[in-house]
């Protein structure tokens, strides 16, 4: 009897019964596709739509308004007389971004007619005018960082993130690193890779240096990564340059030290090639380079 309650009450044969989190997601998405839908409501005329109570939808609208996906106003004419005045509830920009947009859709179509009717530098242009505001709103903030262009890519990390790039800056060796982990128009980058150069030009501008970009989202890799040089510093361990001497001398193929008169000479003279010919076919003796008077006689033949 005991092994049955268990499994009456709390076995696995139960029915599974969504969380009560999934629930209330489910609810407000309603709410807001209702919002719009039909526009600006009351909480009432919410439940009734939704077929629940007015004090069980008002806990969901305050929900979302604590998100800002919904904000609440006075309906325009109300009348002004006893209890609360008629509220509506808007849907806010927030609100409306979590359904599907075609923003990628209509970027393309615009910028491939601007690529037809004026090749690549008209796309160039389109590309530097929207990223000029970027560069105004985020020089702001890099401008207060007095130092090398690895500290100004640290508060260019926090001005990229804010508008939602999602950055971050890193110090490496030989220089540092910006990495943006989101791109809001990888889609038409993919297609467009003049938004990418433009993007950074604005980085090198704005670090103040010249910069390379190494990897993008667009062209498929997980992250977008630019590196930054920094400051070369020499150090003891660098090869120092020749002495002249020895420079000198690896250019003529002599060694330095042979020019210094350290050369040494042949231990006694060299008979030439002729005086030589005659002692190998038995002649006479050649001459003497010897400066010493000799006593040699000719020889009479028997």
């Amino acid at each position: 009897m005991e092994s049955s309650a268990v499994q009456v009450g709390g076995g696995a044969s139960s029915p599974s019964r969504p969380s009560p989190s999934a629930e209330d997601g489910r609810t407000r998405h309603r709410v807001t596709a209702l919002l719009l839908e039909h526009g600006p409501q009351t909480a009432t005329e919410l439940a009734g739509r939704l077929g629940v109570s007015p004090t069980a939808v008002r806990r969901h609208l305050d929900a979302l308004v604590t998100t800002g996906r919904v904000e609440e106003r006075h309906a325009p004419g109300a009348p002004r007389g006893r209890g609360r005045p008629a509220r509506l509830f808007h849907l806010t920009d927030a609100g409306r971004s979590a359904f599907p947009h075609a923003y990628d859709d209509l970027a393309l179509t615009a910028l491939r007619f601007v690529a037809a009717q004026g090749g690549p530098d008209a796309v160039r242009a389109v590309a530097e005018a929207q990223l000029a505001g970027l560069e105004q709103r985020c020089s702001a903030a890099v401008e207060t960082v007095p130092g090398p262009p690895v500290d100004r890519a640290q508060a260019l990390a926090a001005a990229l993130t804010a508008e939602g790039y999602a950055a971050s800056a890193s110090a490496i060796s030989g220089g540092g690193q910006l990495c943006q982990h989101h791109c809001p128009v990888a889609h038409v980058a993919a297609e467009f890779p003049q938004l990418c150069e433009v993007e950074t030009a604005v980085i090198g501008r704005l670090v103040g240096t010249h910069v390379q970009r190494l990897a993008t989202i667009a062209h498929g890799d997980g992250v977008c990564t630019t590196h930054i040089p920094g400051p070369v510093r020499r150090t003891d361990s660098w090869p120092r340059p020749p002495h002249p001497e020895r420079a000198r001398g690896e250019e003529d193929g002599v060694l330095a030290h042979t020019r210094a008169g350290n050369r040494s000479g042949p231990a006694s003279p060299v008979p030439d090639e002729r005086a030589a010919h005659r002692l190998r076919a038995g002649g006479g003796p050649a001459p003497s380079t010897s400066s010493t008077p000799t006593n040699d006689r000719e020889r009479t033949p028997a």
